[in-house]
């Protein structure tokens, strides 16, 4: 028998790397859709749809971290991080939905016009667009390593089994481990 669900909390350590990969991932499809021209458009297509797929998760991750910092213990230092880190998370979501949107009516334009761009004219579309998407990428990893210090620096976890489960008895499990857990 399969194990059940995290509650919505738990499910952000499951939901956030989908996007940090696919997103990640993304732009390399874009620079061989430039290169490989004959493939530029199944290249293009593959680039849309996992920009899509991550924008999509990054927007799950967000909910999920907002459920899960909600349960966090709220140290001054932990506090701090977690402040920043949802405000970049944010950030990060909004920057791909609109890199996203900017991919489509790059790809997309060729196909309601039915005729392709200029060779010179898609190279250029793609590098100032690579460029924008660039600044996204940072921030990505900005809002990735912060998460990372929430975890390994303050210890900060998010709760992966039913809460009914608590050991106390309470029906609620700390949000974060004391350092005799460790």
């Amino acid at each position: 028998m399969l194990p059940a669900l995290p509650p919505w909390t738990g499910l952000h350590p499951l939901i956030v790397h989908f996007p940090i990969a696919l997103l990640l991932v993304a732009p390399l499809l874009v620079v061989l859709s430039v290169l490989v021209r004959r493939h530029r458009g199944g290249l293009g297509a593959a680039a849309l749809v996992l920009m899509l797929a991550g924008t999509v998760a990054a927007f799950l991750a967000v909910s999920t971290g907002e459920a899960a910092g909600d349960l966090a213990e709220r140290t001054p230092g932990v506090a701090a991080a977690l402040e920043r880190h949802g405000e970049l998370a944010e950030t990060t979501r909004t920057l791909f939905a609109v890199l996203t949107g900017m991919f489509v009516v790059i790809y997309a334009a060729p196909l309601v016009r039915r005729r392709e761009w200029p060779n010179r004219l898609y190279v250029a579309l793609s590098l100032v667009f690579l460029g924008f998407y660039a600044g996204g990428a940072v921030t990505l990893a900005n809002t990735a390593h912060l998460g990372g210090q929430l975890v390994h620096q303050y210890g900060v976890r998010a709760l992966l089994g039913p809460a009914a489960a608590a050991p106390d008895g309470t029906g609620t499990q700390p949000a974060t481990r004391d350092r005799d857990d460790r």
